[in-house]
C-alpha cells in the first residue's frame, strides 16, 4: 500500500463518520475483543493519541501455528471516551473511530482540545466490550517550567528470554511517561538448537516475514499482562530499532533481495505503525511504499514546557551499510585496518536527520529549555576495546559512524544547550558515560551526560568482568553492567537530573523482586554524571 493511501485511511478511520459503519453479530458482542490492552502516546500541552486494536480469537504465538482463525469484518465502529475522572462522571472528550482490517483493526484517536499539564482517563468500548480503564496525561504548557519530570526509558524485550517483571515495578515508580528505544518486538522463530541463554517462554511463530507476521509478534507480545498495565499506566513515547524487522538490517540492506527486503521491511514498519500510539502524520511522506527511502518519519520532538525537550532519533532506517562488513571481516573493527570507518560522509543519521538534529539543538540553546535529551537507540559514546595506542571498535554502535557522532558533539559545542543527555538501549547492558567534546582527545572537555539502558528481558552475551574491563580500557565510561535486566528512572528538576538504574533479581520469574544497581546525579550546569 501507498504512504499516501495509508495515511488517507488512518486519518479517516480516526472518526466514524468518514467511513461506512457496520454492525456488529450478537456473537462477536458476548466475546472479549480487546486482548491486547490500550496505549497512550505523542502527548502534547493538549492532547494525545488513544490506542487500541481488536482481535478475535485466541492470541497468535500461544496456540499450535494451524489454530483455525477467526475473522472480523472489515470495519467496526469503536466508541471511545476520556474523563477527568476514574469513573467516567466528567466525561471531556468522546467520540467513535473505526478498526479497520486494512490496518490491522488498530485504532489511533487524536484527541485534542485538552487542558495542559492534567492527568485524565480513557477507555474503550464495542458492544457490551470495555477495555479496562486506563490514565493518560497532557505535557505542560509551552512556555511553563514545571517543577518536575519523572519517566522511565527501557529496551529490548525479546519474549522467550524471560518475564516482563520490570513493568510490574513501574507501576510503582510514579511515572508521567515512558520512553521505549527500540525492539519492542524480535522477529525470531523459536531456537531449534538447545540455545545458550536460557529460555523462559515459548511461542509458536515462525520468523515475522509478512505483515501478518508482524501482526501476529505484536500480539504476543502486547498480550503480556505486566506490558498492558505499564502502558494502562501513563502515556509511552516510542522509537524502532532493528528487530521490529530484522536483525542488524540497515536502511535499506537486509536480508534476501533487494525488492524482498523491501516488501519485509514496509511489513514491519506498516505492523509497528499499527501497534505503537503514534499520529498519522507519520505515514504522510510520499506516494511511495513503507519499504523505500525515507518511508515512515518516526523521529520527532517532544517538550515537557520549558524543563525538558525529547529529540527522539531513528539511527535505523538511514544509516550507512557498516564499514568493511564482508564475512571474513567478522567482530571489532579498527581504523588501521578499515579506511572505510573514516569516511567523512557515512551517517548513522542519514544527512538530513543530522540537519534536524542540530537545528533542534540551536533552538534549545536559543530558548530556555533547562535539558535537551537525545534519546536514541544505542550506545553513543566511545568504547574502544583495546588498550590505548591500539584500537577496535563496534560497526553497530555510534563508534562504526565516528564521523557522525563527531558531528553531532560539533553541534553541541558551537551552541552548547544548557544541560545535553544521552539515553539509549540496545547493548542490554547498563552504561553511564561521560560524553567528551571529542572521543580521540581523552583530555578535551565534558559536554554531556549518557544514560545507555539495560534490556526488559534480553540476554547479554557480554560478562561482567568483560564489561568492567572495558570500563577501565575507556576512563568516561563510568558503571558498566550487562549482567542484569531492568529499566532506568529520572528524575528532572530546573536544578538537577537524577538516574536510577533498576534492575530485577531473576528476569526467569514474573514475580522477581527488584533493586536500585546504582544512582546517578547530573547538576544542572554542570556535565557529566556524579555517582550518588
Amino acid at each position: 500500500m501507498q504512504r499516501r493511501d495509508l495515511f488517507r485511511l488512518a486519518t479517516a478511520a480516526a472518526t466514524a463518520t468518514s467511513l461506512p459503519r457496520w454492525g456488529w453479530s450478537a456473537t462477536l458482542r458476548q466475546r472479549p475483543l480487546f486482548p491486547l490492552g490500550v496505549a497512550s502516546g505523542a502527548l502534547t500541552e493538549d492532547g494525545v493519541v488513544l490506542w487500541t486494536r481488536l482481535l478475535d480469537g485466541p492470541v497468535p504465538g500461544t496456540v499450535p501455528a494451524d489454530t483455525p482463525r477467526t475473522a472480523l469484518p472489515e470495519a467496526l465502529t469503536v466508541r471511545w471516551e476520556v474523563a477527568e475522572d476514574e469513573g467516567f462522571q466528567r466525561i471531556a472528550r468522546s467520540g467513535q473511530a473505526q478498526a479497520l482490517a486494512a490496518l490491522g483493526h488498530s485504532v489511533h484517536v487524536e484527541v485534542n482540545g485538552l487542558r495542559p499539564d492534567r492527568w485524565y482517563f480513557y477507555r474503550f468500548m464495542h458492544g457490551d466490550a470495555v477495555t479496562p480503564t486506563a490514565r493518560t496525561r497532557t505535557a505542560p504548557a509551552a512556555q511553563a517550567l514545571p517543577g518536575r519530570l519523572r519517566f522511565a526509558f527501557a529496551s529490548c524485550q525479546r519474549w522467550e528470554q524471560g518475564h516482563y517483571a520490570a513493568y510490574r515495578h513501574m507501576l510503582d515508580e510514579d511515572l508521567d511517561l515512558v520512553l521505549f528505544l527500540g525492539d519492542y518486538i524480535y522477529e525470531y522463530a523459536m531456537p531449534q538448537a538447545p540455545a545458550l541463554d536460557r529460555l523462559v517462554r515459548t511461542h509458536t511463530l515462525p520468523v515475522a516475514q509478512t505483515l501478518d507476521d508482524y501482526r501476529d509478534r505484536y500480539a504476543l507480545y502486547r498480550s503480556d499482562a505486566h506490558l498492558q498495565a505499564a502502558h494502562r499506566a501513563c502515556p509511552w513515547l516510542v522509537t524502532w530499532d532493528d528487530h521490529e524487522v530484522h536483525n542488524d538490517y540497515v536502511g535499506l540492506q537486509g536480508q534476501g533481495s533487494p525488492v524482498a527486503f523491501q516488501q519485509r521491511r514496509g511489513a514491519g514498519y506498516q505492523a509497528f505503525f499499527e501497534n505503537m500510539p503514534l499520529r498519522a502524520s507519520v505515514l504522510a511522506q510520499g506516494p511511495g511504499g513503507l519499504g523505500t527511502p525515507d518511508a515512515v518519519r518516526i523521529h520527532d520532538r517532544h517538550a515537557w514546557g520549558q524543563l525538558l525537550r525529547f529529540h527522539v532519533l531513528d539511527t535505523r532506517q538511514y544509516r550507512d551499510h557498516e564499514a568493511c562488513s564482508a564475512p571474513t571481516q567478522r567482530g571489532g573493527v579498527s581504523p588501521q585496518a578499515c579506511a572505510e570507518l573514516q569516511d567523512a560522509a557515512r551517517s548513522l543519521l542519514g544527512q538530513a536527520q543530522e540537519r534536524w538534529v542540530e537545528q533542534g539543538l540551536a533552538q534549545d540553546a536559543a530558548g530556555c529549555t533547562r535539558w535537551s535529551v537525545l534519546a536514541q537507540q544505542t550506545l553513543f559514546s566511545q568504547r574502544n576495546h583495546r588498550r590505548a595506542p591500539e584500537q577496535r571498535y563496534s560497526r553497530g554502535t555510534w563508534d562504526g559512524y565516528p564521523a557522525s557522532r563527531q558531528r553531532l558533539l560539533d553541534a553541541v559545542r558551537r551552541t552548547p544547550p544548557r544541560n545535553t543527555v544521552w539515553v539509549g538501549g540496545d547493548i542490554h547492558q547498563n552504561c553511564v558515560s561521560r560524553v567528551l567534546a571529542d572521543f580521540s582527545d581523552p583530555q578535551s572537555p565534558v559536554i554531556g551526560s549518557e544514560f545507555c539502558g539495560t534490556s526488559i528481558s534480553s540476554a547479554s552475551s557480554v560478562t561482567r568482568e568483560q564489561a568492567q574491563r572495558l570500563a577501565e580500557l575507556n576512563p568516561h565510561i563510568v558503571l558498566s553492567r550487562p549482567d542484569q535486566r531492568g529499566y532506568a528512572v529520572c528524575d528532572v528538576t530546573p536544578q538537577r537530573w537524577t538516574t536510577a538504574l533498576r534492575v530485577l533479581d531473576d528476569v526467569t520469574r514474573a514475580d522477581s523482586g527488584i533493586e536500585t544497581q546504582a544512582r546517578f546525579v547530573v547538576q544542572d550546569g554542570t556535565p557529566g554524571p556524579q555517582a550518588v
